[in-house]
């Protein structure tokens, strides 16, 4: 990319973002091609974007499976992306495809979210852009909001989040704000938490850019990022009753995965939790590699996991 433009390397953080002085910010990994919604020719799954806040130009992606029955109700999945906070979006063909994919195995209605990211626009901006789209999903329980897939077809009593690193701790946040803030009609049954971006304390968990994009906070301690931390207190807060966590061998996050395991075990949740690590495979590379026989395998359970609720 062109940098004549610039003074010089404010701050650089690789392989996310760099800042130069005079305030532009150019991302060293780029976003996956962005792709429109579609009627998808292979699955028969539909979608289409939605504008949830014009004032914050955020919308959600829906996906919902070829509809047999005029009155079917499916279950909901809330699904938020991953991209250490600064890259991707529910857009990207990445996401596109995965939800696609996973709205034709599971029988499902997806709401893909959009959140502002750092460092144009730093935590906890992310966790309050998911949540305006869960209770904009949320205006939808009673049969009369914008979006007639949601009236018609979404069961809100089977309800889901889920997503991958940072989209995982996002869906993690949202689940304990649902149990301490409420969400009338609304009951998450479960989530699902594809390595999982959790932290822990200095000196076993270090991540400098992640202090630069939550300016102020000691993210070390702070439950948001280290839910595991503290004792867990939070989390018994979890408005679900079913944890699915995938964590991958090689993934330098793995640990997260594991303490955060631990600790819903221990802390005084009470619902079920499982973890699934799989050998041999790095940091979401079931995105990266979506056809390989892990890959098939990591979606089989978790559409297993969504299909067990009745």
């Amino acid at each position: 990319m062109d940098s004549s433009d610039s003074t010089g390397i404010l701050h650089e953080f690789p392989p996310f973002f760099r800042i130069y002085k005079n305030g532009r910010v150019e991302r060293i990994t780029a976003d996956a091609e962005t792709v429109p919604p579609s009627d998808d020719p292979h699955t028969g799954v539909q979608s289409k974007d939605t504008v949830v806040s014009h004032k914050n130009s955020l919308s959600v992606r829906l996906f919902i499976p070829k509809i047999k029955d005029p009155s079917q109700k499916l279950p909901l999945l809330i699904y938020i992306h991953g991209g250490a906070f600064c890259i991707e979006s529910p857009f990207s063909s990445t996401y596109h495809s995965y939800v696609t994919n996973l709205v034709h195995q599971a029988n499902v209605i997806a709401v893909s979210v959009q959140y502002r990211r750092a460092p144009e626009h730093p935590l906890p901006v992310a966790y309050d852009d998911s949540w305006a789209a869960i209770q904009w999903a949320a205006s939808h329980v009673n049969g009369n909001g914008v979006e007639s897939w949601l009236n018609k077809h979404a069961d809100f009593e089977r309800t889901f989040l889920a997503g991958d690193s940072a989209g995982a701790n996002i869906a993690h946040n949202m689940t304990v704000r649902a149990g301490v803030n409420g969400l009338i009609g609304v009951k998450i049954v479960g989530m699902v938490l594809a390595h999982p971006f959790f932290g822990a304390k200095e000196p076993e968990f270090s991540s400098p850019v992640l202090e630069f994009m939550f300016p102020g906070v000691n993210i070390y301690d702070d439950p948001r990022i280290n839910p595991a931390g503290a004792g867990g207190v939070e989390l018994a807060s979890l408005q679900c009753s079913r944890v699915l966590i995938f964590v991958a061998g090689k993934d330098g996050l793995k640990e997260g995965g594991y303490n955060y395991y631990k600790a819903l075990k221990q802390n005084g949740w009470g619902g079920v939790v499982e973890i699934v690590e799989t050998e041999g495979e790095d940091h979401v590379f079931h995105l990266l590699n979506p056809n390989c026989d892990k890959a098939g395998v990591m979606m089989k359970q978790v559409v297993s996991f969504i299909n067990a609720v009745h």
